[in-house]
Parts: C-alpha cells; structure tokens; sequence
C-alpha cells in the first residue's frame, strides 16, 4: 500500500470512493466544497495495485489557530477493517506534525479514534455544536493543546452537513 498526497487526477476517483463508504453524496460534496476553498491543507489516498482504496482529508480549522479537523476518512466498502484507514489516520496525522499543527479535532466513535491518541477530555475546554461525548482532540506536539480553549470554528463548507 502506497499513501501519497492526492493528485486531481485522483479526484473523480476519490468522488466516487467517499459517495460509496457513506452512501450518499454529503461527505463527497464537502471534500470538494474544502478544496475550493483553499481549507483542505492535507488530502491523501491509500493506492495499490487495484487502485485507491482510501482516502483522508484534514481541513484547517478558523479557531484555535494551527488546528486541524480530520474529516472525513473513506475506505472503499470492499476494503473496510484491514486497516486502510488506520494507515491514513496514522500517516496524516505523522504529516501534520511534521508540518507544524499543534493539534487535530475529530467527530467519531471513541471507541475507534482513541487508539490514536484522540480523547473527549482533551476537547473538554472547548466549545462546539457537535455532541461533546463524540467530539475529540489530540495535541500533535507535547503540550500542543496547552492554553488553548473556547470555540471550535469550522470552514464554512461544514455547515451544509448540519
């Protein structure tokens, strides 16, 4: 399994793969709408020899500044629970360190997004519209989330999943 950086030839690809994972047109929408509007900061894809299988996109959040949201992340049904989507989470988390982002914002199930570090209690200090018992932060460097709180302020593209 290859994990690069998208390409547009990726895109129509891509489209396709997160219309299937979710079963509807939203999330693909939204990975589009993040694009255009110069908001989607790290997009990859999880590729072999069949094709891509995969694909992660983190966005830059308005508030707290150097902060990312992971949405969303999309495994073709055919290749789900083999661990493709831990390899992008892993990797695309690997990258935002390395390039800097103090932390990342998720909306999932604790129960699959805390093997990466991500945890309710780290979010507590910080305000969102989101259920705060599925809301979850990870600092990306040691302290990446000391002195931050208040409100999480998501590009405008995520109010048309509301």
């Amino acid at each position: 399994m290859i994990l690069r950086e998208e390409i547009c030839n990726d895109r129509p690809v891509i489209r396709q793969l997160i219309e299937a994972a979710f079963g509807q047109a939203a999330e693909a929408d939204l990975v589009e709408t993040l694009r255009q509007s110069g908001d989607a900061e790290l997009s990859l894809v999880a590729a072999d020899a069949d094709g891509i299988a995969g694909h992660i996109l983190f966005s830059k959040l308005q508030a707290p500044d150097r902060c990312l949201a992971l949405a969303p992340v999309s495994v073709v049904p055919g290749r789900q629970n083999q661990g493709i989507g831990t390899l992008l989470i892993r990797e695309g988390l690997a990258r935002a360190a390395q390039n800097g982002w103090r932390a990342v914002f998720v909306l999932g199930d604790p129960d699959y997004y805390e093997r990466f570090g991500f945890c309710v209690d780290a979010a507590e200090a910080f305000e969102t519209e989101y259920p705060k018992a599925y809301f979850m932060a990870l600092g990306l460097a040691p302290n990446g989330l000391e002195g931050l709180s208040g409100p999480i302020i998501y590009p405008r593209a995520f109010d048309a999943l509301s």
